[in-house]
């Protein structure tokens, strides 16, 4: 049965390079990298190479990198250490209606806690206007958090700009640029931003394991007490093969990065075109250029998403309705909300989130099985217009 994997924006495959790399270290360099003897000195030295290999990627120093389990992970300790360490200072954060889970909760805990939150808008192309960011700052904002590039319609947002008025106003930038590493230039004095949240299983590297960039002089609270591993920043055992992982993954990414930008923006301007002008009453999300590499987020008038997903399934194709994080909820896209389209027109949607191991005859493939499935749905369907 073909099996074709169009998913890469949920997870993607470790490269076996990746892998290779990892596995000494969990059967011959298997210390623990606190330790002063031989064996805790060669993970401790992996740590070290790993901490700089990241840091190069993204243009920081090795000092301003701290390992986690992922991006959610960044994400919390971004947010909730800023706010809780200049608590005295301020207890005003800005962020967009758009953001991932992992910033939205956040946001609503710290709320719930007496801190508030301004949600800028967005247009119907998914794009934070920069004005709207400067006239909800405050005297009383201590951190703006805006997303690199959207996870659902893969949108890119204007960091750069936005990280200009922060720093006119004195207030502090994070970024969740989960989704941008790997897939376009970033180098965090480039965007301004004062931290920046990574997820190693985004760029062919193992699940687990994340970092958030925090640029020097940038003071921030820890969320867990005990030693004083990741700059005391960060308690408890170094996960060793999982860095050393996904440093692999950020040093191969750093190499292919021109190659596969280009090759997936073909297949990806190309999968668009054959999609639109194929399937009547479909539409692209999202904004058309200003977007990731590798995705394709289109929705269909007339069928449900979750009925699409499957019967592609059936032709063994792999993508997704929504995002990863909430494709099991039933809830419209509240990305899909913000742009203004119509509840109807949400559970349409489909997001193609290609990789660097798709080719041109899937796309064809995908593309010719989607013409065939939204006919059927649409010919079963009890809403279409009858002419």
């Amino acid at each position: 049965m073909v099996q074709i994997y169009m998913d890469h924006a949920a997870t993607t495959r470790p490269d076996p390079e990746v892998v290779n790399a990892m596995l000494p270290f969990y059967h011959e360099f298997f210390g623990n990298a606190s330790s002063l003897h031989s064996f805790g000195q060669e993970a401790a030295q992996a740590l070290v190479s790993s901490r700089k290999t990241l840091a190069d990627f993204i243009g920081a120093e090795p000092e301003e990198i701290i390992f986690t389990s992922g991006g959610t992970e960044s994400d919390n300790l971004a947010l909730k250490g800023i706010a809780y360490l200049k608590r005295n200072k301020g207890k005003h954060i800005i962020t967009s209606v758009i953001e991932h889970p992992a910033i939205l909760n956040t946001c609503k805990y710290l709320g719930d806690l007496g801190y508030g939150i301004t949600f800028v808008p967005v247009d119907n192309q998914g794009l934070v206007d920069p004005v709207d960011v400067e006239d909800a700052i405050i005297d009383d904002t201590i951190l703006i958090s805006i997303m690199h590039s959207n996870n659902e319609i893969g949108t890119i947002q204007p960091i750069k700009e936005i990280s200009t008025i922060a720093r006119k106003h004195g207030v502090l930038v994070h970024t969740d640029a989960v989704q941008s590493v790997g897939k376009m230039p970033v180098n965090v004095n480039d965007l301004g931003v004062d931290l920046l949240s990574i997820s190693a299983h985004k760029i062919y590297g193992p699940k687990g394991v994340g970092a958030l960039y925090v640029r020097k002089g940038t003071r921030l609270q820890g969320l867990s007490q005990g030693g004083s591993h990741e700059m005391s920043k960060r308690a408890g055992t170094e996960n060793i093969p999982g860095i050393v992982g996904m440093a692999k993954a950020a040093e191969l990414a750093k190499q292919r990065l021109e190659g596969d930008t280009k090759y997936l923006e073909n297949l990806r301007d190309t999968m668009i075109k054959k999609i639109l002008d194929s399937i009547p009453e479909s539409y692209l999300n999202g904004h058309p250029t200003k977007r990731l590499c590798n995705n394709v987020h289109v929705r269909f008038s007339y069928v449900e998403g979750e009925s699409l997903l499957m019967m592609l399934d059936m032709k063994g194709v792999a993508v997704s309705t929504g995002s990863a994080c909430s494709s099991k909820s039933l809830d419209p896209s509240h990305v899909l909300a913000a742009l203004g389209i119509i509840p109807e027109e949400i559970h349409g949607n489909l997001r193609i989130t290609l990789g660097r191991e798709n080719t041109m005859d899937e796309v064809d493939y995908v593309v010719e099985k989607l013409i065939d499935i939204v006919k059927k749905l649409r010919a079963m369907s009890p809403i279409v217009p009858k002419n």
